[in-house]
């Protein structure tokens, strides 16, 4: 099952770069609108993003083995529109929905949305109003998204299924890219910072996620693009006994753009080592409309 996907995922990488042959000497969005840089005063910005993880295998206290398939999809939708004639502040909203089943169930189950007691959950997990704002005027490319996730989940985990945090969760995620002379590659890295407020009934009860990530992008035209990407996750915990792991995420994927407003992008990435985590693999694809 995971190699059909894997099939068709390149299936469209090849299609799209059929398509980039034809060069574009214009900057398009991919290029020029990457998340470092704001939105004019007007302009808006919807993304739908589609991430599902699946993993077959584990590592918790120190011991790495075989498990029973657990796959979750998380979907989100972030919407942004620029409110500063200087350009320099965008506000937004974040949704998130997931689907999560567990015990070996077929990947592709996340789509039943079926709630069968003991093997999966749906819905919507929580909402978060957001700002993004670039702090020193002269670094354009370099913005900071502040975000405080409320969740709509009373309990993490139901007949044994995990569906997502129950507590509140402070995000501060800080962007920057580089565009090399050429115009051929980019370089965009990002740190994702996640507060997670105390909350008894919670894994992640007064903690702190940190994601560094860094992705560089070759363009054989303005339309087109591949990139490769690399992350680490790192949960510490500020309770005596709490919970914290850490993994490392390699991965790549493309982006092409549809029309002036409209672009889709892939990825597919692979947790190649970590501590108390699941080690599976993600594959993603998302909607980007700026208009």
């Amino acid at each position: 099952m995971m190699k059909k996907i894997s099939i068709l995922l390149l299936a469209l990488t090849i299609s799209a770069l059929g398509f980039s042959q034809d060069e574009d000497t214009q900057r398009s969005v991919i290029q020029e609108f990457t998340p470092s840089i704001l939105l004019k005063k007007g302009q808006w910005d919807i993304k739908w993003f589609n991430n599902l993880y699946t993993e077959t295998r584990a590592t918790f206290n120190g011991n790495e083995g075989d498990i029973p398939r657990n796959t979750f999809l998380t979907s989100t939708v972030d919407i942004f529109t620029g409110i500063s004639d200087s350009r320099r502040v965008n506000v937004g909203l974040l949704l998130e929905f997931r689907s999560n089943v567990i015990g070996g169930r077929d990947a592709l189950d996340v789509f039943s949305f079926d709630g069968e007691a003991g093997t999966a959950r749906s819905g919507f997990t929580s909402f978060a109003p957001a700002i993004k704002f670039n702090p020193f005027k002269n670094i354009g490319n370099f913005t900071i998204q502040s975000a405080f996730h409320i969740p709509l989940v009373d309990n993490e985990t139901e007949d044994g299924v995990f569906l997502d945090q129950s507590g509140f969760i402070f995000q501060n995620r800080f962007f920057y890219d580089y565009s090399f002379a050429d115009g051929k590659w980019q370089l965009f890295s990002e740190l994702n910072t996640e507060y997670n407020f105390p909350e008894e009934n919670s894994f992640a009860d007064n903690s702190l996620r940190l994601i560094p990530g860094v992705f560089l992008s070759y363009f054989p035209s303005s339309k087109f693009t591949v990139l490769g990407l690399v992350q680490h996750l790192q949960l510490i915990s500020f309770q005596t006994d709490g919970f914290e792991q850490d993994a490392t995420i390699l991965g790549g994927g493309a982006k092409y753009q549809l029309t002036d407003e409209l672009n889709i992008e892939f990825l597919y990435s692979n947790f190649v080592r970590g501590n108390d985590t699941g080690l599976g693999q993600t594959f993603n694809i998302g909607l980007r409309a700026l208009f």
